[in-house]
């Protein structure tokens, strides 16, 4: 066995006591003392609302009622997304949305660890049925002024804890689209219309594949069925989807 491996192990726990000794890993969400790194202190823990069956056997928006394995919604019923199926990890609301927008748009991309974790935790399954992790993708534009696409964070944090491969630039925004917080259904339908491609050099890497599309927020699901529609025409086999969180279209 390698001395230097016996060695190394050692070192990084004591370095890492000390660290915490002099730096105590706080909280997400609130910056309290937590136990560990990465984690929600007890109180910001209870106040999110992880999403869990029954729901939705396609898009996974949640039931009051268990209906059954094989159960949809209204809306999928009427109109079938473009992808198979779609989870999230939490429910879009004030207590998430501060870590999301955090996350998102003030540079604490300290978070994807944890929500790579939470998407590998709720997404055994569908990871389980892909090949291959692709992010939705920025305009280039936005990626300039964000420095990052935080889906792309995501889909990183993912396949390093599940050991499936990520391929980042599969996907392609070729225009810039509006921001899509005060648009309604039918506006971020026509907004993202026509918004994706694959990218010309990586298209032969989804031939028959199984893809798990990960996204931050699933609002009315416009812009995963618009990656998915493109996915499909480009040959691949299935689409998944994996979000963060949801907004749930309530009744």
């Amino acid at each position: 066995m390698d001395l230097r491996l016996n060695i190394a192990a050692p070192l990084k726990r004591s370095f890492g006591r000390v660290l915490d000794a002099v730096l105590p890993p706080r909280c997400l969400k609130c910056g309290e003392v937590v136990a560990a790194p990465g984690a929600l202190c007890p109180s910001c823990w209870q106040q999110l609302s992880f999403l869990e069956p029954p729901c939705c056997a396609c898009c996974g928006q949640p039931f009051d009622f268990d209906l059954g394995p094989d159960a949809l919604c209204g809306a999928c019923t009427a109109s079938p997304p473009a992808f198979d199926r779609a989870r999230s990890v939490l429910r879009y609301d004030e207590t998430s949305r501060d870590l999301i927008l955090a996350f998102k748009h003030a540079d604490r991309t300290s978070l994807a660890p944890t929500f790579g974790a939470w998407l590998h935790r709720v997404g055994r399954d569908l990871l389980a049925d892909s090949d291959l992790i692709v992010p939705v993708p920025l305009h280039w534009s936005r990626l300039f002024a964000r420095r990052y696409n935080q889906a792309a964070l995501l889909a990183q944090s993912l396949g390093t804890v599940s050991g499936k491969p990520v391929l980042p630039d599969l996907l392609m925004r070729r225009r810039a689209t509006q921001k899509q917080g005060h648009l309604g259904r039918l506006a971020r339908q026509r907004n993202v219309a026509g918004a994706f491609v694959l990218h010309p050099g990586r298209a032969k890497a989804l031939a028959g594949r199984r893809i798990l599309l990960i996204d931050d927020v699933i609002t009315t699901g416009a812009t995963i069925s618009n990656c998915a529609k493109i996915l499909r025409k480009g040959g691949a086999e299935k689409v998944n989807v994996l979000a963060v969180a949801r907004v749930i279209q309530e009744d």
